[in-house]
């Protein structure tokens, strides 16, 4: 399997060349991460077995959310808590995305234009939920940033899994919007989403003094769709979360200088390849970077962490367990001794790197990383 790591030390300084005049110090600290991660150059830990006293040297893994070696479990606890905190009713996912005319804004403002992304959907889906003669009331939702497409061209958007239910604001009532009778689930119109959306993100743009450019398209795409019980679409949504854009598996080939990956056409569903120079690879994957310590996911309205009591109540009173989904959440793997099995306790860490030995691409194969 080609690694991400071989072919950042492949191409790093043709990348430095061609596009470091546009890097950011983000995309340096995770290139530079995602290069050391599990190799000779990541700092070590001294693990030691109480059991036979077999002691163990290993690499640390970089931890950085970009890259796809790194925080399946964390991940995994995403999901988890997320699926905790499932109500009874039915699920949408609401996608909004902008047009491709405001892609060079939101770059050149990435962390104001990708907050009021979450904003202004947000805000959108509250106030159509406060005023649906059904529902009535506050809504919940959890939303995920993306900025890119299948192919990994910048392309940024929001999803927003909610429920079909509200919590009124007086009485603190619990309405839940029912379909008797219909084929088709409904939550709200796309097309009214879309017009609010762009009104409210609009008008903040505005407000903020930024230049809009001059052709801007009347209408905006707003996706509205049920996803049953909610519970795949979160799953889905939490394997992307924190583990970069693309998985190693997904590259085929690394020759000539050119980088070859493949993806599902999202309007075909017919597997494709893409190919294009490493340099350029590697600035496909670095501009979906976040700026520092923001953060991808959040919750709003009754499913913000701080109403877990809340929903603790309503499972109660409703009589409803969390989602069997949750069985395959699984613990953080123990690092076994390789003379008796037993689980292995980590006693020293960053230890320092040695400088010679392997290649700086060589990865640690068969290792438990934390």
């Amino acid at each position: 399997m080609i690694t991400l790591a071989a072919i950042i030390e492949r191409f790093e300084q043709e990348y430095l060349s061609q596009y470091g005049a546009s890097s950011l110090p983000s995309h340096a600290r995770a290139l530079g991460a995602m290069k050391r991660c599990r190799t000779q150059l990541a700092p070590r830990m001294l693990a030691h077995c109480g059991a036979c006293g077999e002691q163990r040297v290993v690499p640390h893994s970089c931890g950085h959310r970009n890259c796809p070696h790194c925080q399946h479990h964390e991940s995994q606890a995403w999901i988890q808590s997320q699926l905790r905190r499932q109500v009874p009713a039915s699920y949408f996912m609401l996608t909004f995305t902008v047009p491709a005319e405001l892609r060079e804004l939101a770059w050149q403002n990435q962390r104001w234009f990708y907050a009021k992304l979450f904003d202004c959907a947000w805000e959108t889906v509250n106030t159509f939920s406060r005023n649906d003669k059904k529902l009535q009331g506050s809504a919940g939702a959890v939303a995920v940033l993306h900025t890119h497409s299948r192919r990994l061209d910048y392309h940024p958007h929001v999803h927003l899994v909610m429920p079909a239910a509200a919590l009124g604001e007086g009485r603190k009532l619990w309405r839940v919007k029912c379909n008797k009778g219909s084929d088709k689930p409904y939550l709200f119109n796309h097309t009214a989403l879309a017009k609010v959306f762009r009104a409210k993100l609009l008008a903040a743009i505005k407000q903020e003094g930024l230049a809009l450019p001059q052709h801007l398209p009347e209408e905006w795409v707003v996706d509205c769709k049920c996803v049953g019980s909610g519970g795949p679409a979160l799953v889905y949504l939490g394997r992307y979360l924190y583990r970069g854009v693309i998985q190693e598996k997904d590259i085929l080939r690394c020759e000539d200088g050119q980088v070859s990956f493949r993806y599902r056409n999202a309007k075909t569903g017919k597997i494709e390849v893409r190919s294009l120079s490493g340099a350029a690879f590697l600035w496909l994957l670095l501009q979906h970077v976040l700026p520092k310590g923001f953060r991808r996911a959040r919750n709003f309205g009754f499913l913000h962490p701080n109403s877990k009591r809340l929903i603790a109540l309503l499972q109660l009173v409703l009589k409803i367990a969390p989602s069997p989904l949750q069985a395959w959440v699984k613990p953080r793997p123990a690092l076994r001794c390789l003379c008796c099995g037993e689980a292995m306790q980590i006693v020293r860490r960053r230890m320092a790197a040695p400088t010679l030995g392997r290649a700086p691409h060589e990865t640690f194969a068969g290792v438990a990383m934390l």
